[in-house]
């Protein structure tokens, strides 16, 4: 994805996800021509409010961590490449996770979002709520131990 904002900002804009966002629909079969149906169909399939794919499509607004998820289910895609596409997460930042070492403490949410290099508040909130959605629907399903390394 072609970058456009700031130089020494590599995070995606909201119109960067946007062109992500509608390449994907479009790859899983989602006609997002006018009268084509996909924006509608996506947003029944997904559970995601038509509002919001119609916003998210024209790169207004940053997504709730919800609706992420949803994305990220929906389109069979890893959540972490819709954090990357959403802006959330860097790929430097990503990489640096997968390459990271076991902890042998918890991590907490907030603390994963400062060495994530996530600094901007709204973005935190996004984040933890994220995380939190998460573990709730990992307890919901009998998950075991939440923070695991």
């Amino acid at each position: 994805m072609e970058r456009t904002n700031q130089p020494g900002n590599d995070r995606a804009t909201p119109e960067e996800f946007a062109a992500w966002l509608k390449e994907q629909l479009e790859r899983a079969g989602y006609d997002l021509r006018p009268r084509g149906g996909g924006q509608t169909r996506f947003a029944r399939d997904s559970g995601i409010a038509q509002a919001s794919v119609s916003r998210m499509l024209r790169g207004q607004g940053a997504p709730e961590s919800r609706v992420l998820e949803a994305i990220a289910s929906t389109l069979g895609l890893p959540l972490a490449e819709v954090l990357v596409a959403a802006g959330i997460l860097t790929r430097d930042v990503l990489q640096a996770i997968r390459q990271q070492g076991p902890r042998t403490e918890p991590l907490t949410p907030e603390a994963a979002a400062e060495e994530l290099g996530i600094t901007d508040p709204q973005k935190v909130e996004l984040f933890v709520s994220m995380t939190e959605t998460l573990r709730k629907q990992r307890a919901e399903n009998g998950g075991g131990n939440v923070a695991e390394n």
